[in-house]
């Protein structure tokens, strides 16, 4: 990995495996609309942010938008290990990413997301885009992209807690059955 940031412009760079982080909402509707209702957003709902989380929420979407900028000038080491690290890490955090919104779009309107990926983890979503980060910083190796990607994935813990109280208000006991039986990130669900 390499301290100094590599600036330039060209077809096969960082940017290419990011495009999945700036198109995600529309991936959503696209896998929503082949295998579910169309409603993929109105199944996920809004998240009830206090001010701190707000905060958070806000810093975590310009630190996206700075890593997607970035991309455009961070050429990929193509042939190296890194790059195939990375690639492996990369494809792990899209098809989970995929899976995961495959999960929310069988799932019927007004019940707990529970099945698939969310058996493992109440965030997978989350998890996944953090996933996808990671291996274009690897694919990359940049440590700037992998600072500002950790930074970003500490900002998510205070995303899980807005979804989590919005979940709870939703759902109630049966949310909290859910959250007993569940590890929040990344685990084995505990039997019933």
């Amino acid at each position: 990995m390499s301290w100094i940031p590599a600036f330039k412009i060209g077809l096969w760079n960082a940017w290419i495996l990011t495009l999945v982080i700036l198109l995600h909402p529309l991936i959503m509707i696209l896998v929503d609309k082949a295998v579910g209702t169309g409603e993929i957003f109105k199944k996920m709902g809004d998240a009830p942010y206090e001010k701190g989380e707000k905060r958070n929420f806000v810093i975590s979407m310009i630190i996206s938008f700075l890593l997607i900028a970035y991309s455009i000038f961070l050429p990929l080491k193509l042939g190296t290990a890194w790059f195939y690290a990375g690639l492996a890490i990369w494809l792990v955090g899209l098809v989970a990413f995929l899976t995961a919104i495959v999960n929310i779009s069988t799932t019927p309107m007004g019940q707990v997301f529970k099945q698939g990926m969310y058996r493992f983890s109440r965030h997978p979503m989350l998890i996944c885009g953090s996933e996808i980060l990671l291996g274009v910083s690897v694919a990359s190796a940049s440590w700037i992209f992998l600072l500002l990607t950790i930074i970003y994935m500490v900002l998510q813990i205070s995303q899980a807690n807005a979804e989590e109280r919005g979940c709870l208000n939703t759902y109630g006991d049966e949310y909290k059955e859910y959250m007993n039986r569940t590890p929040r990130w990344l685990g084995i669900p505990k039997t019933s």
